[in-house]
């Protein structure tokens, strides 16, 4: 089955052409959709669920980025233009040790081979330091000693003892990730459509996941792609002839239950397809899959995770939930 590597500017170009949707102002309506869509559509053909407004104290990187929205809840969309990337900063990476036995690196198939992964605990630590800075209207934290690389990311917030869905919202674009992780962290938190606005009371029973997006594949047929491995993203067109566009992160479908099809006719209806789903319209699908680098950290083991190793990312202040940013 005809499979086309994407790398490099051929994955921007990728993203960027997925979705032309009017941007949103930051007060923006919730988007419509259903569990785990990212959905978008062309340039001026209506409602936009996530193409949010930066967080207003997040550093980001210069120029457009597609925010969509890869796990549950009413759908989401991206917008048209390219990220203009920042260069990598010359600190490198900072390697976990003595990890919390409760902390979830998740593999979603990548990282395997060998090959080290990038993603790491100081990235969730950083998530969390920069979401309670904003709450508690603290300085923004300096910057991280994690590597600085650009990878597509999404931010993923989960809440309580049954971990509901409480925002998610990332980008295609490749993003340097002390800006990219700034951002989405507060746009997932706060500017997700789907949910209201977080508060410093949930913060205890907060989780906290980042995944970074790697390894993207055009592939030829709708099938070729593994549930629990592959993340997908779908472009199609719409009974009006509008392009439309949607994702499901790597765990979505096995966390479901789903197969392919049902997968697939998911991510359709999440992307505004409302006629009948024929096995000659899967086939029509343009389909890219893809993988993930994933780390979950909960609230009390990101406490835990500061009071053990000290470098708090750059914030030389004492420990939340302690006044620490005073």
């Amino acid at each position: 089955m005809g499979r086309k590597r994407c790398v490099g500017a051929d994955c921007s170009k990728m993203a960027a052409g997925c979705c032309g949707v009017k941007k949103q102002k930051l007060s923006g309506s919730p988007g419509s959709g259903g569990p785990g869509g990212a959905a978008s559509g062309v340039a001026g053909s209506g409602h936009c669920g996530s193409d949010l407004g930066i967080g207003s104290s997040a550093a980001v990187a210069a120029g457009n980025v597609n925010r969509v929205n890869g796990l549950g809840g009413p759908g989401s969309s991206s917008s048209s233009s390219n990220s203009n990337t920042l260069s990598p900063s010359s600190g490198g990476s900072y390697n976990s040790t003595a990890l919390s036995p409760h902390l979830s690196p998740g593999s979603s198939g990548s990282g395997s081979g060998g090959r080290k992964m990038v993603v790491s605990a100081e990235m969730c630590c950083f998530c969390f330091d920069v979401l309670y800075c904003h709450l508690y209207g603290y300085q923004p934290p300096r910057t991280p000693r994690f590597t600085n690389d650009p990878y597509p990311l999404f931010v993923t917030w989960k809440i309580g003892r049954d971990k509901r869905l409480r925002g998610c919202i990332g980008t295609f674009s490749a993003m340097n990730l002390h800006s990219g992780l700034r951002e989405y962290t507060l746009t997932s938190a706060l500017k997700d459509s789907r949910f209201p606005p977080m508060t410093r009371d949930e913060l205890p029973r907060l989780f906290c996941s980042v995944s970074l997006l790697t390894n993207f594949e055009d592939v030829g047929d709708y099938l070729d792609w593994e549930v629990g491995v592959h993340g997908i993203r779908i472009e199609f067109f719409n009974e009006k002839g509008s392009k439309r566009t949607a994702t499901y992160l790597p765990e979505v479908a096995k966390e479901q239950g789903w197969d392919h099809i049902q997968t697939i006719d998911s991510l359709l209806r999440k992307g505004g397809y409302k006629a009948p789903i024929t096995n000659d319209f899967r086939k029509s699908i343009k389909l890219t899959r893809y993988r993930s680098e994933k780390m979950t950290m909960s609230y009390a083991e990101y406490i835990a995770h500061r009071q053990h190793h000290h470098y708090q990312n750059g914030i030389g202040h004492p420990l939340p939930p302690y006044n620490h940013y005073s």
